[in-house]
């Protein structure tokens, strides 16, 4: 790896590197000492908040030479970098003041302008995931920069993911992203799925291949079918939780009403429902059932439901169609399924228009 700050400092810093996620604290309660030139540079020279500027001033000893530290602020903020993710990235580590400008900042910098992401994509990018900056450029970024573009064909496809998530130059892609890609081809998932999940759920794609491959045999057991357009989300819901959660989940599902046999029918139709937290489940069971206007064969049926918004959805469809019924504009309620899933447009067109005359003011209300 390309060293992007000084040995020294390192080790004289190396219990806050150890704790640098965590906001600055000493075990007697003591301030600690905040060093005035690292303060005036930090907010003086490049409009750190006070707050910022004390927190890194009171880990940084001194600054070896401000000349240095000062070039590698201003190239950064000629890029783009705003106060806010020059912040960012010092809190990650504030030994990035003696970073390595020639050797190890600017050339990460330009394999991304390569990529044909913009400088306030870039800045984004590196103040969102700061360990980046003390990747290896040539070992480890070109490498997973090629890995990622021999997958998705082009450059822009690459920086479309790396925009979702940066963690894709953080992690091994060798030691975990390839080995699931093989697995789930093994299973029969089709590369699009694979690429789309890539997108959508970049840290299942990133988990250990071994709890991937568990988290598999555990979907299966529940009806999930290797080779089905769900199967890749049944995996990654179950490998999204621990052994205790899934279990409590599980209970949860019993304690709503769901019998073993429609846990499993659930899962193999509608697995991203079992994503959905405890909470929102009760949630949704209270607004859907409590109402009277559903029950709970409706939910067992459907159990997608719980994956609604129920401010968003559920209550001002719902309110909507109390109010229709009241004035027997309707005679039948729609299905749940048809109730969720429909989007609002449709919705609209089916139970808002042909009333207008009635309840213009009612559906202008709802927003719906």
């Amino acid at each position: 790896m390309i060293p992007i700050f000084r040995r020294d400092l390192l080790l004289r810093n190396s219990l806050y590197f150890c704790k640098s996620r965590v906001p600055f604290s000493t075990s007697l309660g003591r301030k600690p000492t905040i060093n005035p030139a690292v303060f005036d540079f930090l907010f003086h020279s490049h409009n750190f908040s006070p707050e910022a500027a004390a927190e890194a001033a009171s880990v940084i000893n001194r600054i070896k030479s401000r000349k240095i530290s000062d070039s590698l602020f201003t190239f950064l903020e000629k890029n783009d970098f705003s106060s806010s993710h020059l912040e960012r990235i010092v809190k990650y580590n504030p030994s990035f003041l003696s970073a390595d400008l020639e050797k190890s900042v600017k050339p990460k910098i330009k394999i991304f302008q390569e990529l044909g992401l913009s400088n306030n994509d870039i800045a984004d990018l590196l103040a969102g995931n700061a360990s980046i900056l003390y990747r290896s450029t040539d070992k480890s970024l070109i490498h997973a920069l090629s890995l990622l573009r021999g997958l998705l064909g082009s450059d822009a496809s690459v920086g479309k993911l790396l925009m979702k998530s940066g963690r894709f130059l953080i992690n091994d892609l060798d030691k975990c992203m390839v080995p699931n890609i093989e697995f789930l081809k093994s299973r029969g998932a089709p590369m699009e799925q694979i690429i789309a999940g890539m997108h959508s759920f970049p840290r299942f794609m990133l988990q250990k291949p071994e709890n991937v491959r568990r988290s598999a045999e555990r979907a299966e057991e529940f009806g999930a079918q290797a080779g089905s357009r769900l199967y890749i989300h049944a995996v990654r819901v179950i490998a999204s939780m621990s052994d205790e959660v899934w279990e409590r989940k599980l209970q949860a599902f019993r304690g709503l009403g769901f019998s073993d046999a429609d846990i499993v029918s659930g899962f193999s139709k509608y697995p991203p429902a079992f994503a959905a937290s405890v909470k929102k489940m009760e949630g949704v069971k209270s607004v859907v059932v409590s109402l009277g206007k559903y029950d709970m064969a409706s939910v067992v049926a459907y159990p997608l439901c719980f994956c609604c918004s129920i401010e968003n959805r559920f209550r001002p469809r719902m309110q909507v169609l109390a109010a229709l019924e009241d004035k027997m504009l309707i005679k039948k309620r729609p299905s749940l399924a048809t109730l969720c899933s429909v989007p609002d447009v449709y919705f609209y067109e089916r139970f808002a228009r042909p009333y207008l005359d009635e309840v213009d003011h009612l559906f202008v209300a709802k927003g719906v």
